[in-house]
């Protein structure tokens, strides 16, 4: 069989989606969304869990003797144990219990361990623990902490960064992401840097500590992770909860993008941006991502709201 029909050579090359209804009053301005939901573990997540994977192969620190420990907010330990069920290896996560039960069916479903974390305590909680997993027995593990791995941005430089720039023929004006691991916004950002300078990188994430934005991190209250780098952003935009609900209502409705609440956030944000470049009477061409998909979200109460 070539290697390229393996389940793990079809993580990456997602299209870009135009966001057509919720840009009808703004005829100069195009919208699009990076479709990562169409990875085969259903994120964007699937290409750093990919390249973690692969470094610690490389590197000799992963191999079928030790168990692949993490903590995840859901979509990475997903990817992890895909792929590691494709390629025969064992994960361990560290998961807040107040992860959507479809996050959690689909984990046992792939055969994972999953370590259940407070919820109140939110993605930081499940760090510490998975620290603290592997610090009692390191030689058991291969602990790849995406919140530190330069392997997770990696990812995004190499690969989504290069997709965007060639999928808009490099009329690209403005680049914005919410901030989780910060993975996706640095090595997109890194790249455009390199090669479309001009390129304006807005980075997005939670107005308060305390929110609904399952996977993203308001950086001024969490453990800020090892590879977000606060200087390459051009300006920051501040989400709210409800908003960002709202937008996976709107999407599903008006544009029949059934996405998660992380993706809603971006188009949300994405929208602002617009409206100000269409304000000021200017062109612009904004590219956002669509980091997974509305089926893991399916149970949560948003749903029956007007």
């Amino acid at each position: 069989m070539n290697s390229e029909s393996d389940l793990i050579a079809q993580i990456g090359a997602t299209p870009l989606l135009r966001l057509r209804t919720l840009t009808t009053e703004m005829p100069k301005v195009e919208i699009y969304g990076k479709a990562e939901f169409l990875n085969p573990g259903g994120s964007v997540k699937d290409r750093p869990a990919l390249s973690m994977i692969r470094d610690g192969e490389r590197t000799g620190r992963l191999d079928k003797t030790r168990v692949i420990l993490d903590a995840t907010s859901g979509n990475t330990g997903i990817a992890y144990a895909m792929i590691a069920a494709a390629s025969g290896y064992r994960v361990k996560l560290c998961l807040p219990s107040n992860a959507s039960e479809e996050r959690k069916r689909i984990l046992k479903a792939y055969g994972a361990e999953i370590v259940f974390t407070d919820p109140g305590e939110g993605s930081d909680g499940a760090i510490r623990k998975a620290r603290e997993i592997f610090a009692d027995d390191p030689a058991r593990y291969f602990y790849p902490d995406q919140y530190n791995n330069p392997a997770n941005w990696q990812a995004h430089f190499e690969t989504t960064g290069r997709e965007i720039v060639e999928q808009t023929g490099r009329r690209l004006t403005h680049f914005l992401a919410a901030m989780g691991t910060s993975g996706t916004f640095v090595g997109v950002t890194r790249r455009l840097r390199l090669e479309m300078p001009r390129v304006r990188c807005i980075s997005a994430q939670p107005a308060t500590g305390f929110h609904g934005l399952e996977g993203l991190k308001h950086m001024p209250t969490a453990i800020v992770p090892g590879i977000y780098d606060e200087k390459l952003a051009d300006e920051n935009v501040w989400l709210e909860t409800e908003e960002a609900h709202a937008m996976v209502r709107q999407l599903a409705r008006e544009e029949g993008l059934l996405v998660g609440i992380s993706a809603g956030a971006n188009v949300s944000a994405a929208l602002r941006i617009g409206r100000a470049i269409h304000a000021r009477g200017e062109a612009g061409v904004i590219v956002t991502i669509l980091c997974d998909g509305a089926d893991k979200y399916l149970s949560e109460p948003f749903w029956d709201e007007a």
